[in-house]
């Protein structure tokens, strides 16, 4: 990788970068296949719930501790495309694809994952929200690449929820995955993440600013997801228009609200 700079890319799964070089999109001269490097693949529970960069999502949906502790997450893997393809698929890869509409994205948002990149000169840690930085484009400097991501512990109720054109294989239109702490009726804190509706995965974060704090009522989600019209910047493409995505943003936030309350023990 040092020795061929852009010209060259990490390959795992395969299930983006192979894509786009035979449809020209991407132009690369060299693959440095990882995908059986050792100490990468498995899920493990720590202070921290460790997901190596090699674990596909496949592994994701099997694991049973992904379901009982991050349940957003876990229904981002059982709607992610279809079997053969979560087979192959790996999590560093599609983090590091960088899609907007990536489906792992949103749930490692609402849990504050970190993301750990390793290279010849160390690790370092990038915290998921600054790991993004556009279409295609990450925080990793050249030569790094993902090692493992890291989950803290689980805290309150958590869903994702997912818009497509078909119910198999699909590419979200829209998805949104939440995250809420619920004590006494109030809502103590709270996360919102989106996919498919900005240049990058996002945080509704003037959203989750009004919800904070506040009595837990279905008035209250409503005009959460209202304000997430504001703060969504989506496209017009060939799956959907920018007026079509903004709506289902609203409508899908308030879905994952009311599911991730009510997993919180909220009662409305």
């Amino acid at each position: 990788m040092k020795e061929n700079g852009s010209s060259a890319s990490y390959v795992a799964g395969g299930t983006d970068i192979v894509v786009q070089l035979r449809s020209g999109k991407a132009k690369k001269e060299f693959l440095v296949d990882i995908s059986s490097m050792p100490g990468l693949r498995g899920i493990s529970k720590g202070p921290e719930v460790s997901i190596g960069s090699l674990t596909t999502v496949e592994d994701i949906f099997r694991s049973p501790l992904v379901a009982g502790s991050f349940p957003a997450l876990y229904e981002a893997a059982r709607l992610f495309a279809a079997w053969q393809v979560r087979d192959l698929a790996t999590l560093g890869g599609n983090l590091c694809n960088a899609s907007p509409a990536a489906d792992m994205a949103p749930p490692l948002l609402i849990y504050d994952a970190v993301v750990v990149a390793s290279s010849g000169d160390g690790k370092r840690t990038i915290p998921i929200a600054e790991f993004f930085v556009g279409p295609g484009s990450t925080s990793l400097m050249q030569g790094e690449m993902v090692t493992e991501v890291l989950l803290p512990k689980p805290r309150g109720g958590s869903a994702f929820v997912k818009l497509g054109r078909r119910q198999a294989s699909i590419l979200a239109v829209v998805s949104a995955a939440a995250r809420m702490e619920v004590e006494a009726g109030k809502v103590m804190d709270v996360r919102l993440a989106l996919g498919s509706v900005a240049p990058t995965p996002m945080r509704a974060l003037r959203a989750e600013n009004l919800l904070k704090g506040r009595k837990l009522d279905y008035e209250l989600l409503k005009r959460a997801s209202e304000v997430v019209k504001e703060e969504v910047r989506p496209i017009s493409d060939v799956r959907a228009s920018a007026e079509y995505r903004r709506e289902m943003a609203a409508v899908l936030s308030a879905r994952a609200l009311v599911a991730a309350a009510a997993r919180a023990g909220g009662v409305f």
